[in-house]
């Protein structure tokens, strides 16, 4: 993906910069904030979120075959809190529960006559991940991280009645790199993160559609998981 490719690069670059600039030696901001017992937090930024389908080639009663890809990603919204546990001067717990705002659209083409069809599945998540931090020894006033867990996630913009229609609750697994910097009354985190779904999120038994023909797409598909990347700021 050209926004994931990007993303990465703009993170690879901030990182090294802040490297750069840490190894003068300075005056380090809040030196004991990394110590606390427990903090707060919030964060947001953008996301981009994928289907990856499973076309099973099946034909319809009229003889359309149909397969779906994503055309496209459109970016949407992420707000959240941190909810920060200390364990040790490297490793901390993190839950932080998360809003995205955005939608999706797969394209369907019917093998025999080329025949493209758009359909839209909106999509408002809460997800709420428990993360492993592991950090680096601090650079003065900067410290890069690693992190990795496990989330669950409720669809809020769930409608019936959509040609494609998903089902409400996902889980999954995650990881991620960020940079902590320290400010003088805060710390603020650009990172990254990279979300996939486990299990098949597609509501195959759809007695909600009135036009029996938009079964067509269900149809089409045998499995549907979710994958997400998603960039933030954070402040602690």
């Amino acid at each position: 993906m050209d926004v994931l490719r990007r993303i990465v690069y703009i993170i690879l670059l901030v990182m090294i910069a802040f490297s750069s600039y840490s190894q003068k030696r300075k005056v380090q901001n809040q030196p004991y904030a990394d110590y606390k017992l427990y903090h707060w937090g919030f964060h947001v930024g953008f996301h981009s979120q994928d289907l990856l389908l499973t076309n099973n080639g099946i034909a319809s009663p009229d003889g359309k075959i149909l397969f779906a890809e994503i055309p496209d990603y459109s970016p949407g919204f992420s707000v959240g809190v941190i909810g920060d546990l200390f364990l040790n001067p490297y490793m901390n717990l993190r839950l932080t529960p998360t809003i995205h705002f955005g939608d999706r659209s797969v394209l369907f083409k019917d093998f025999k006559n080329g025949e493209e069809t758009r359909v839209s599945v909106r999509s408002n998540y809460l997800s709420v991940p428990l993360d492993l931090k592991i950090s680096s020894m601090r650079l003065n006033n900067c410290r890069p991280y690693i992190l990795g867990g496990i989330y669950g996630a409720a669809d809020l913009g769930r409608k019936k009645g959509y040609q494609l229609l998903m089902k409400s609750l996902d889980y999954g697994f995650e990881f991620g790199i960020g940079c902590t910097v320290y400010m003088p009354y805060f710390k603020l985190a650009p990172e990254i993160k990279f979300k996939f779904g486990l299990p098949d999120i597609m509501m195959h038994d759809r007695p909600d559609l009135i036009n029996e023909a938009d079964k067509i797409y269900t149809n089409a598909l045998s499995k549907v998981t979710t994958r997400m990347v998603v960039f933030t700021f954070n402040f602690e």
